[in-house]
């Protein structure tokens, strides 16, 4: 009896489990049959509203190509508003430039005098003071030349300040010569007595500029146009860049910034002047030199000059901070006019800023001493330094070898 019992439950379990599962199949089935009335009818739905839209697209661009001012009106729509996008794009470069001119310096230019709007809003009051205390200044204020070479510019002086207040055209001057003979001083007291604002750029910087030299070059004349003081344009080491096309192997970018510079000084103007400075104009492209109209030949000053430079550096270096009292540095007694005429007669061959150097030399011995107090001898000692000094750059310039008394080393 419990064998048929068992066997009798495990029938009626196996019997349920086949109800279930054919149960189960026939939901399945069902569901299957539901979602593919669900996607026919969405598909047919989609179709119809296709068809719908189309229909109606059709009629109304039917409806809008038969209408003749409903197209004008369209078209002349379309029309303005290109114009209008194509006038703002070029409206905000226009305006972008001239902002840029306006408000600050271009890249080229590494020092000017000339007050910027963003200069004036960093530092308002010591812009304001200094252009209303500057003054017109004598252009040989702090230069030293020889007499004829004082005559030569105070004339150049003369012809540019007259030029400004007549409104005139300016010249183009070369200042060549060697280096340290004081070009840019020059440059910038001229443009200080003319009531001119000046900018210095050097040449070594347009040839790594690539692509870029040509706008740049173009933003710095556009910047000197809108000057209205007039600019003095001081182009120093000329010569890196006004090189001869002809000759020399120059990059295309730096032949293509040449000639926008030609092309921008090809004509005088009465917005800026250029002064070009270069120790070997000789490298000159020959267009550069037909755009000159003046030439001035800076050279290496004389025993007299060298004698008023020595008096001049030591007094502004040495006498003046030893009297001021607050700093660490006094002068022994000594003729100090008599040192001055031997220093400047040892110093022969020495340019300006060279014997510049030698007064910056006689302070820093001053205060490198225990007491602070600048010798005779220690100035001689610093005098026979730099005599070495510049017979050592002389005979590299030469390509000579030094002598075996050259390679000791100075006491």
């Amino acid at each position: 009896m419990s064998k048929d019992a068992l066997n009798l439950a495990q029938m009626q379990e196996q019997t349920l489990q086949l109800e279930q599962q054919s149960k189960l199949k026939q939901l399945v089935n069902e569901d299957l049959r539901k979602q593919e009335e669900s996607v026919q009818k969405h598909h047919q739905t989609f179709l119809e509203s296709i068809r719908a839209a189309g229909t109606l697209f059709g009629e109304g661009f039917r409806a809008f190509v038969t209408d003749r001012d409903k197209v004008t009106a369209t078209v002349a729509g379309l029309t303005l508003l290109a114009v209008g996008v194509y006038s703002a794009k070029n409206a905000t470069a226009v305006t972008g430039r001239y902002i840029e001119a306006r408000l600050g310096k271009p890249s080229l230019v590494r020092e000017t005098s000339r007050i910027t709007v963003l200069e004036a809003l960093r530092h308002p009051i010591q812009q304001v003071s200094r252009r209303l205390l500057s003054r017109p200044q004598d252009v040989l204020e702090g230069v030293v030349l020889s007499p004829s070479l004082e005559a030569r510019v105070r004339d150049i002086a003369i012809m540019t300040r007259n030029i400004k207040k007549n409104r005139g055209l300016y010249r183009h001057i070369l200042l060549y010569g060697p280096p340290g003979t004081g070009k840019t001083l020059f440059a910038k007291k001229l443009a200080l007595h003319s009531g001119m604002d000046y900018a210095i750029m050097t040449g070594g910087d347009v040839a790594p500029m690539g692509r870029e030299g040509v706008t740049a070059m173009h933003k710095l004349f556009d910047w000197a146009n809108t000057s209205r003081r007039g600019l003095l344009l001081f182009v120093d080491e000329a010569d890196a860049f006004l090189r001869k096309r002809a000759t020399e192997k120059i990059s295309e970018d730096l032949r293509a910034t040449l000639n926008a510079f030609l092309y921008r000084t090809g004509q005088h103007s009465n917005k800026f002047m250029l002064i070009l400075a270069s120790c070997h104009p000789e490298q000159f492209d020959w267009a550069i030199n037909a755009c000159i109209d003046v030439m001035v030949h800076f050279d290496l000053p004389g025993q007299e000059e060298r004698a008023r430079l020595v008096r001049m550096y030591l007094n502004e270096y040495v006498l003046k901070p030893a009297t001021e009292g607050k700093r660490r540095l006094k002068l022994a007694q000594f003729d100090y006019g008599r040192k001055c005429l031997e220093i400047a007669r040892l110093t022969e061959g020495m340019s300006c800023r060279k014997i510049a150097q030698l007064a910056v030399s006689w302070q820093a011995t001053a205060y490198a001493s225990k007491d602070g107090v600048l010798t005779e001898a220690m100035m001689d000692a610093c005098v026979q330094d730099f005599v070495q000094q510049h017979q050592q750059m002389m005979r590299w310039l030469k390509g000579e070898r030094p002598g075996p008394e050259d390679e000791q080393p100075s006491s």
